[in-house]
């Protein structure tokens, strides 16, 4: 189980990483060529979005890489939850069902390494 754990906050770490240098990096206009939502956001809030998804990637492996605080782990998996639930509202809004989809697995994603991480499979043992 804890590797289980390890590779699915790792695949989700890498995800997290990939899509937020994807907003912090690339201009504006770029990506409100493939993506509707961003053209009705303001840089800054992309900008935003992307770095919290950077904080996200770090928070999901380092804490438990580094042995300086664990519990982080689940507790950046449970936000990680939160900022799908938006997503889904946001993809929703604009009609981009197979990106609700996408959010709803990454939510059942996450929630699996915050359960396993909050109980199971802590790192405090």
């Amino acid at each position: 189980m804890n590797l289980a754990l390890w590779i699915v906050a790792g695949l989700l770490a890498a995800l997290a990483l990939f899509s937020g240098a994807t907003k912090v990096l690339l201009p504006k206009s770029k990506l409100d060529e493939s993506t509707d939502w961003t053209a009705d956001s303001s840089t800054g809030f992309v900008r935003s979005l992307g770095v919290l998804e950077i904080l996200a990637a770090a928070g999901l492996t380092l804490p438990a890489a580094l042995d300086i605080a664990p519990a982080m782990v689940p507790i950046t998996a449970a936000c990680w939850m939160l900022l799908m639930i938006g997503g889904m509202v946001t993809h929703a809004r604009y009609g981009h069902y197979k990106n609700v989809a996408l959010c709803l697995v990454l939510l059942a994603v996450a929630a699996f390494v915050a359960w396993g991480r909050f109980s199971p499979e802590s790192f405090t043992i």
